[in-house]
């Protein structure tokens, strides 16, 4: 296990871009599945989550090949049928969230696929029952073999449906469309998730020969062909780690532009850290985060607290409710922090009230945060990382923070954040790491 060891109190300073989507690149890398003929992505983060999956890739027997760094081809001739049985599969599933994203497109283009349970953050209970139904919609039929713990599916033929989404899940959402682009017939998605990496991974299939309309809205159109093809594919920049230097650069007091940001992209993120208080301006394609001395957190019209809560796209994704939190606890002012779609995602805030945050966690799903306004910083603390964006959150506060800190279970944070010591040191930073 890997520790962070933190030297808190430098002001951060200089330019950065952000690494391409993790979201986006699972999504696209498991199409690549659906066609026999080269994809070709570029802007792929070298992640923990998604060298896993290309690492899965190659073992089933898709031909893959490294460009560059951040640039692969993808080959789907034949695969290894037998290998997606085999325990080394499983188990490689179980380890990666992102694993279930194959199903739609082995089933869409083989007819049978084979998931284990995925893994992932622990941030309570992240239920398949979207993807489940909705792929049963099409036609196909699950069996769960508890004794390994797979979930066996398989279809002679899939069959459009029009079917009302329970809930608007990105990957349940991305794995139907998966499935459906080969089905026979029309398929409609309603209520179904619109999130930029949806749109992204709509626009690909598209160029790949699929017929898919109503891209950007809640309700995808999808007209079965037989086949797709090869094509070319760039991934979008990460709004996470966007919104995660944002909250950097406030809280450290920095002077941070934030290079090629697909501003257009972004929704209401620049907006919300606009209500904490923090000045962003932007310049073409990139963001400025100028020196803050303070930043003062607005107020309702009605003069009532400023409260942040997740909502589906274009409301605000739940992956920055933790550096939002964080952000706060220098603001001046309060915020009340609602996060409604996972249980245990505030958990966290008990290291922060160690490191001498003022936060009231009311229940599992809210927070009050009373921001110290600079007054007094926080101070270094051990601590470990218990899911990715906790992790970075965790991370922007050891930064602010007097004193040095330690930041344990860190393969957490290198699952959605590539190089992320090497890159913030360039900008100030004092952060290295131990084995």
């Amino acid at each position: 296990m890997a520790t962070f060891v933190i030297e808190g109190g430098h002001t951060l300073t200089g330019e950065i871009t952000p690494q391409g989507a993790k979201n986006e690149a699972l999504e696209v890398i498991c199409a690549t599945l659906l066609t026999s003929e080269p994809v070709t992505i570029t802007n792929v983060p070298s992640i923990l989550d998604v060298n896993t999956l290309i690492n899965l890739m190659e073992k089933m027997g898709v031909g893959v090949r490294c460009l560059g760094k951040h640039s692969w081809t993808f080959q789907a001739g034949e695969l290894n049928m037998n290998y997606l049985q085999s325990d080394e599969f499983i188990n490689l599933c179980a380890s990666l969230r992102g694993s279930v994203l194959l199903l739609g497109p082995l089933l869409g283009r083989f007819h049978k696929a084979c998931v284990a349970k995925p893994g992932g953050d622990k941030i309570g209970r992240r239920r398949l029952d979207t993807h489940f139904l909705g792929i049963s919609e099409l036609g196909a039929e699950f069996t769960y073999n508890e004794k390994r713990g797979i979930f066996e599916i398989s279809a002679q033929q899939l069959h459009g449906k029009y079917m009302l989404l329970d809930e608007a899940s990105v990957t349940g959402t991305a794995n139907i469309i998966m499935a459906a682009v080969l089905a026979e017939g029309t398929t409609q998605i309603y209520n179904a998730a619109c999130e930029p990496y949806i749109q992204q991974l709509c626009k690909m299939l598209n160029r790949m020969g699929a017929k898919i309309s109503g891209i950007a809205s809640n309700l995808l159109t999808i007209e079965g062909v037989k086949e797709l093809h090869g094509t070319e594919h760039t991934v979008l920049p990460d709004m996470i780690e966007v919104g995660s230097f944002i909250g950097m650069a406030a809280m450290t007091g920095g002077d941070i532009t934030i290079k090629n940001v697909s501003y257009e992209n972004l929704g209401i993120i620049p907006d919300v850290f606009s209500r904490m208080g923090i000045t962003i301006e932007r310049k073409g394609d990139d963001i400025h985060i100028p020196h803050h001395e303070s930043y003062e957190v607005g107020s309702f019209i009605d003069g009532s607290i400023m409260s942040f809560s997740d909502a589906p796209w274009p409301g605000l994704t739940p992956d920055l409710l933790s550096v939002l939190l964080v952000v706060a606890t220098q603001a001046k002012g309060s915020v009340l922090i609602h996060q409604k779609m996972f249980e245990s995602r505030l958990f966290f805030v008990d290291k922060l009230i160690d490191m001498g945050a003022q936060i009231i966690l009311c229940d599992p799903h809210r927070a009050v945060v009373v921001g110290h306004d600079h007054r007094f910083k926080l101070k270094g603390s051990r601590m470990s990382s218990p899911d990715i964006r906790a992790g970075i959150a965790l991370l922007i506060a050891a930064l602010s923070a007097d004193g040095t800190s330690r930041i344990s279970n860190i393969e957490q944070i290198d699952r959605g954040y590539e190089n992320i010591e090497g890159r913030l040191n360039a900008l100030g930073a004092k952060i290295s790491r131990e084995d």
